[in-house]
């Protein structure tokens, strides 16, 4: 055989490998979907969630979910001639908010194209009906892998002179990013402003989908707004605007921790008219009110007096005992059960 053959040979056989679509496996694709549940179900007794229920998707033109409000920047798509067949349905589960900006399904993706490809296998087993068409592939029998047990920590001898050589110290920059706490004095606060005109668009971009257009909260998602005098009911509505004590937390947890599934990708003046319109939709500050860095802690909440300091360092056991909390025989009398959990039911009340 000539080089030039052999050559050949080899490109193509390459050629075919690397453009083998991802092996996929509904029965993997069941288990990967558990990700997915908090917002979608499918099969014959599905729901609408937080997103829409999934039967008979594949194949089919986007938005056709009956009695589900899908999110502006989703219809665009839809009318733009959106169909979920494998290849879009791979974009989407890779990076839903790059594939539809905007969309309500604020998660992250799915980084593993097999993992896609067994999503898909089984999102298609599926009719219209919730039926399931296909019959469940057996899970593959893996042949266990035998490893040796690690070694304790007790078992590891220590030098002498008493350091392990483990990991690095941490670089100022790198504490930097991670220190973002705020405290309600307004001490970590960063450097913006924000007013609520401008938060309202922020917040039915990124909040809405889950909190409610007007904080009033969505299936099983928190509600922001409202509440007021409830927290002496048997079932009080705790909200930012009837419960919580510090503006600090409010605006330290949206910087943190939202918009879900996509955390860190606000700006900080972002979370200043975010926390702003929150503000407003508590009746709180007006809707052309401007929160800044400068008049952050001037805002004080209507609950903040309920809450006390925790003072339990200044408690007698500490001054008297060595500053030591006492662990046994503290009490002056013996200790008596009044109570079990069984007989309180400690679960709230189904609706």
């Amino acid at each position: 055989m000539s080089l030039r053959k052999t050559i050949l040979g080899i490109s193509a056989f390459m050629a075919l490998v690397c453009s083998a679509p991802a092996l996929a496996d509904a029965a993997d694709g069941e288990k990967l979907f558990g990700q997915c549940l908090a917002c979608h179900q499918i099969g014959e007794s599905a729901k609408h969630l937080f997103g829409p229920k999934l039967n008979g998707m594949s194949n089919k033109p986007a938005g056709l979910a009956e009695d589900y409000v899908y999110s502006g920047s989703f219809k665009k798509a839809a009318q733009s001639g959106l169909k979920w067949d494998d290849e879009s349905l791979d974009k989407f589960l890779e990076a839903p908010l790059d594939f539809i900006v905007g969309t309500k399904m604020a998660f992250p993706g799915v980084k593993s194209e097999e993992s896609r490809a067994s999503i898909i296998a089984y999102l298609k087993e599926f009719n219209e009906n919730g039926e399931r068409i296909k019959a469940v592939v057996e899970p593959k029998i893996i042949k266990p892998i035998v490893i040796e047990p690690r070694k304790l920590a007790t078992e590891f001898v220590v030098p002498k002179h008493g350091v392990l050589h483990l990991g690095r110290r941490a670089l100022d920059e790198e504490v930097v990013a991670w220190d973002i706490d705020i405290r309600p004095d307004g001490l970590g606060l960063p450097k913006g402003s924000g007013n609520a005109i401008d938060g309202s668009e922020l917040y039915e971009n990124h909040c809405a989908s889950c909190h409610g257009s007007f904080g009033e909260g969505t299936v099983r998602w928190p509600v922001l707004a409202g509440g007021e005098d409830t927290l002496t009911e048997e079932r009080p509505e705790k909200t930012v605007g009837s419960y919580w004590p510090y503006l600090s937390t409010v605006y330290d947890y949206i910087r943190r921790a939202m918009p879900f599934g996509n955390a860190r990708s606000l700006s900080d003046d972002d979370v200043y008219a975010i926390t702003a319109y929150i503000l407003y939709l508590n009746d709180l500050e007006d809707e052309e009110f401007e929160l800044t860095s400068e008049n952050f802690t001037s805002i004080r909440m209507p609950n903040e007096e309920n809450f006390t300091a925790d003072n339990r360092h200044e408690e007698s056991y500490r001054l008297t005992n060595n500053s030591e909390p006492c662990m046994n025989n503290c009490a002056d009398i013996p200790a008596r059960i009044i109570q079990r959990a069984r007989v309180l039911d400690v679960t709230p009340d189904s609706e």
